[in-house]
Parts: C-alpha cells; sequence; structure tokens
C-alpha cells in the first residue's frame, strides 16, 4: 500500500492554523468530512476516542491519529503541516507540527494497520520530515508524501 493510495493534493494542507491538539483534530476532521462525506462531528468524536486509549503522537514532531467509521467505503488520509508547532501529549513530550490523518473502514482489518505502518515509517524518516517541514506548497508536501521511501529490506 503506497501513501498515494490514502490522499490526493486536496487532502494535503501546508500551513494550518492551529493552536491546540484539539484545534488540530477539530480542523482535520472538517477537512476529512469534505472528502469523506462523513459528518464532521463524527470523526472528530472518533479521533477524540481514540486519544483517550493513548496518544497518537509518535514523537519527533509527528502526529497519526486515526479511527474507523462504518460506512466508511475506503481508507482516507488527510496531511497537515501546521504553521505552528502545538502541545500534543507526544511520547517523547516534543510538540507536534505534522500530523497525517488516517481514517478507515470498520471492516479494513489489516488493511489499517498496513496503512498505518506505510505511514509511520515515512514519517519516521528524518530526512522526509526535514524536507516537509522545509516545504510550503500543497503540491511539494504531496509529491514528498508520496514518493517510494528507500527500504532497508534485502
Amino acid at each position: 500500500m503506497d501513501i498515494a493510495d490514502l490522499i490526493t493534493a486536496q487532502a494535503v494542507i501546508p500551513n494550518l492554523k492551529v493552536t491546540s491538539k484539539k484545534q488540530a483534530l477539530q480542523e482535520l476532521s472538517r477537512i476529512a468530512a469534505e472528502i469523506t462525506g462523513m459528518g464532521e462531528k463524527r470523526i472528530f468524536e472518533i479521533l477524540i476516542e481514540r486519544e483517550r486509549l493513548g496518544t497518537t503522537g509518535v514523537g519527533s514532531g509527528v502526529a497519526i491519529p486515526h479511527g474507523k467509521l462504518a460506512d466508511l467505503p475506503q481508507l482516507y488520509g488527510v496531511f497537515a503541516r501546521l504553521d505552528q508547532s502545538v502541545d500534543y501529549d507526544s511520547v517523547d513530550e516534543q510538540p507536534v507540527d505534522l500530523i497525517f490523518l488516517l481514517l478507515a473502514p470498520e471492516s479494513a482489518g489489516a488493511d489499517h494497520l498496513k496503512a498505518l505502518a506505510r505511514v509511520s515509517r515515512q514519517l519516521r524518516d528524518r530526512a522526509t520530515c526535514d524536507k516537509l517541514r522545509g516545504s510550503e506548497s500543497t503540491d511539494a508536501l504531496y509529491l514528498l508524501l508520496t514518493e517510494p521511501v528507500a527500504s532497508n529490506a534485502a
């Protein structure tokens, strides 16, 4: 599974202006609702429910909030580069400025986990994150997100 299967250029936000984790999740829910046709409030509730289980702030300024929705027809992603870092209760206690929202159908099973692993692998790459932080256009961010990451597999 490639990130290009999850997002479109319209789902890439180059300069999201928010001041808190909650506001970031609200804005991402709004954007995801436009893209998926699902209810904004429902998406936000799913994300907050997931955050109660444990933070999706994975460290190094990156968060990968995610959730499952019963009526969603496919996997969807939304990427946002924040204009300023926000406190996200991350595992490393560092503020977050790169967020990749992932929504999956309840029936997605392994596909949801594969997508999470793919996004995580992409955003664990320090060089990729540095490039994302240095890019200001939607097109540049989209190209960086969807370019293949070199694999260490034999």
